[in-house]
């Protein structure tokens, strides 16, 4: 289909994400915003900016015959898998918030139903576009570090009572998924795209602090090797006192080393290779605001210029739903081998 006026987007879910991705839809030349969708009172969103048609369900919108060329997802995890499925048997493209799917099943019948009405699904995963990522694969990609030997993924947030609410959906198991979805599942595809997948994995997963605000772990220490090559972990909790600590990946090569850090993994910590001179960086846009937090880095209009470019110029998809599928199987796993 092309593409020669504005592409119509809706979007599902009008939470921090789902204001932010009608914000980089209305930003965009190329975009229209034309409905938006939540299950919760109008009033209480804080949306009256948009001025644009509202639903209060994803079925009433489909039947409302507006022309829309793309169904933005940004509702709670657990839905996100059949909203999906609805929009892509309506015929339209779909943009899915992390994660795509919260098991293996789900996410392969998103692909299964893409290709069978032949549409687009694109994963969310921004943290693509930050400038040390981009870097660093470059890097990788030149083969200037030579064999990778290790990597290590460490991620230390702070998610306590102020975001853990009684009347959300965040903690629970069904709609949250856990905290590698939820949290860091960002920090998971980056290290995929980075070096590809994992095998012999090993789990140790702890709640030391969220036995009365989640249905899961809020801790682990996780072993695997690369398929590629290399051994790596990843150590993560959401148990740090007050506010988050780092989300950080240390790489060790055959000819040097690299730390990418920072509260988001947005600053470059180290960087010594033989026979390399770092170029310099452009900012990195800061983390997303959800009051009393801050998360992954504010990139949302980086991936509606990609569907634009994809939708009118057949440009690749920055993250394809096969490598969001791939992050629930790494997810998945990690789940699996727990000890």
């Amino acid at each position: 289909m092309e593409f020669n006026e504005k592409i119509k987007f809706a979007v599902v879910g009008c939470g921090h994400i789902g204001k932010r991705h009608a914000e980089m839809i209305t930003r965009n030349d190329s975009c229209e915003l034309v409905a938006l969708i939540d299950v919760k009172e109008k009033s209480l969103l804080g949306i009256e900016k948009f001025n644009v048609p509202f639903y209060s369900s994803l079925e009433e919108f489909l039947v409302a015959g507006i022309e829309v060329d793309v169904v933005n997802i940004a509702s709670p995890n657990g839905f996100h898998a059949e909203q999906a499925l609805k929009c892509l048997d309506a015929k339209k493209h779909v943009v899915i918030e992390k994660p795509i799917a919260l098991n293996m099943t789900d996410a392969q019948m998103i692909i299964n139903k893409s290709l069978r009405v032949n549409k687009n699904v694109f994963a969310v995963m921004q943290n693509r576009f930050s400038p040390p990522s981009v870097w660093i694969k470059d890097l990788i990609e030149s083969g200037k570090l030579g064999k990778i030997f290790m990597v290590q993924l460490n991620c230390y947030w702070n998610r306590d009572n102020r975001y853990y609410k009684e009347d959300s959906w965040h903690g629970k198991i069904d709609l949250d998924g856990g905290t590698l979805f939820t949290q860091f599942s960002h920090f998971i595809d980056i290290m995929y795209w980075l070096f590809g997948d994992i095998k012999n994995v090993q789990a140790n997963l702890k709640d030391f602090n969220h036995q009365n605000l989640t249905d899961f772990e809020d801790s682990g220490f996780v072993t695997f090797d690369f398929i590629n090559g290399g051994m790596g972990s990843l150590n993560y909790s959401t148990s740090i006192w007050n506010q988050n600590l780092e989300s950080s990946m240390t790489i060790i090569g055959e000819n040097g080393a690299i730390k990418i850090g920072g509260q988001y993994m947005n600053e470059v910590d180290y960087c010594h290779v033989k026979d390399y001179t770092m170029p310099e960086l452009a900012p990195t846009n800061p983390g997303n605001d959800y009051g009393a937090y801050k998360g992954s880095a504010q990139n949302h209009n980086y991936v509606i210029e990609n569907i634009v470019d994809v939708l009118k110029n057949d440009a690749a998809i920055s993250t394809n739903v096969f490598e969001g599928l791939k992050v629930v199987e790494i997810i998945s796993k990690i789940y699996e081998f727990r000890q």
